[in-house]
């Protein structure tokens, strides 16, 4: 097969049905009214998430910077935070754990596609961030990784594979040793 047929062939392929693409666009509509929100208004974004279908419990802090992409994807459990500028890719579900802390800039991605397949089809896989686990600054999780719960992901590390509950995971590829 060409690289054109390759290319063709990935933009006729459908990754959304028109209902999503409905509630992205109105998503995107209304998601100025969360990033101009003056950052104590905790409330007011848990609530315009919760209108898009997000799973949000109490006291949970997302500052307005967050960037998400797919709210109805996403569940956060109680007492968690979202840093400035942290960005939820959740094409997949993304799951954040009771009192976890997603730092900033820390960028959490669930989607990718499938090398294998010339058409290189959008893939949706699940993140999982455990309770009580803390993703530093500028650190990245891939899709489909598991970050156990009391994890702790280093500034500027990069997860392509699972972290274990209570071990520390540092640098690019992710190195992982427990805690101490």
């Amino acid at each position: 097969m060409s690289t054109q047929a390759d290319i063709t062939a990935n933009r006729q392929q459908r990754s959304w049905s028109h209902r999503v693409l409905i509630g992205r666009c109105l998503w995107w509509a209304v998601s100025p009214l969360f990033r101009l929100s003056p950052r104590p208004l905790w409330a007011w974004r848990v609530w315009l998430l919760r209108c898009f279908g997000a799973q949000i419990g109490r006291q949970v802090h997302l500052h307005p910077t967050v960037r998400i992409t797919i709210p109805w994807n996403l569940r956060i459990d109680e007492q968690a935070a979202v840093g400035d500028r942290a960005i939820l890719y959740a094409l997949g579900p993304i799951a954040i754990g009771a009192r976890a802390t997603v730092s900033q800039n820390a960028h959490l991605c669930a989607g990718t596609h499938d090398w294998r397949d010339p058409a290189r089809p959008l893939v949706k896989t699940p993140i999982q961030i455990g309770a009580d686990a803390w993703i530093c600054a500028d650190a990245f999780v891939g899709p489909g990784v598991r970050i156990g719960a009391g994890a702790i992901l280093g500034a500027r590390a990069v997860a392509m594979t699972d972290l274990a509950p209570g071990h520390i995971g540092a640098g690019n590829p992710m190195q992982a040793r427990p805690a101490e």
